[in-house]
């Protein structure tokens, strides 16, 4: 385990939900969609379920971002609707999600200057998945970016991914950790890449990144908070 007195680390840290809130505006836009849809039968959850499905699907075709989930909730109100669908209501469902990309950064509290005091002893890399103009845009309006040493954007996290990232930076993986809030993106398949792991749980983390982490051998850390990373890098 690195300790503030031990050898330098390479700290891969997740954006969404790890350093800026994320998925509570795309869980307010379901909200809305869901009253909109306004279904006799089906409840939120079931209605969410639904959109899990679609969402699995395309997300391997379309990757992920605003425009995208605008598109899976036109497909889920399409396959959902009881009533005549009209243009208009296809464009309202539609303007749910393309409105998300001008969503405020909210950074997490803390944040900022725990990145500002690891820079100082480890190298930082900001690793995150989405659209690439999207996600540039998160991160320049999250004034974060002079913070990180390297940026790398990719369309998923998997553990290719981070095989990819650690021969593209020349990174030793027992001295490398993804710190993130995701067990499907970024806990899982860096343990499965043989890097090491810090899980910082988000109470809204988006359902489709949720699940059980794989055994760590002793490569994993949990925290509850993004500032207690200082007490042990």
């Amino acid at each position: 385990m690195a300790t503030r007195a031990g050898t330098p680390q390479n700290l891969l840290i997740d954006a969404d939900d790890t350093l800026w809130e994320n998925n509570i505006y795309f869980e307010r836009a379901f909200e809305e969609f869901v009253e909109f849809l306004g279904h006799s039968t089906l409840s939120g959850t079931q209605i969410r379920a639904v959109l899990d499905e679609i969402e699995t699907v395309n997300n391997k075709i379309h990757g992920y971002g605003s425009a995208n989930f605008a598109r899976n909730l036109r497909e889920c109100y399409l396959h959902l609707a009881e009533r005549d669908i009209r243009q208009g209501d296809l464009e309202k469902v539609m303007s749910f999600g393309e409105c998300l990309h001008l969503h405020p950064i909210q950074v997490i509290e803390g944040v900022e200057e725990t990145l500002a005091d690891l820079r100082t002893r480890h190298t930082l890399v900001l690793f995150t998945k989405g659209h690439p103009e999207e996600q540039r845009l998160k991160i320049d309006r999250s004034g974060l970016a002079g913070l990180f040493h390297h940026t790398a954007i990719v369309k998923e996290k998997d553990a290719a991914a981070y095989r990819r990232l650690v021969s593209e930076l020349a990174l030793d993986p027992g001295q490398t950790w993804m710190i993130g809030n995701s067990p499907k993106s970024d806990i899982n398949p860096a343990l499965e890449a043989g890097l090491r792991a810090v899980f910082i749980p988000h109470p809204h983390t988006w359902t489709l990144e949720r699940g059980e982490i794989a055994p760590a051998d002793g490569r994993l850390l949990t925290l509850e908070r993004f500032p207690e990373l200082r007490a042990h890098f």
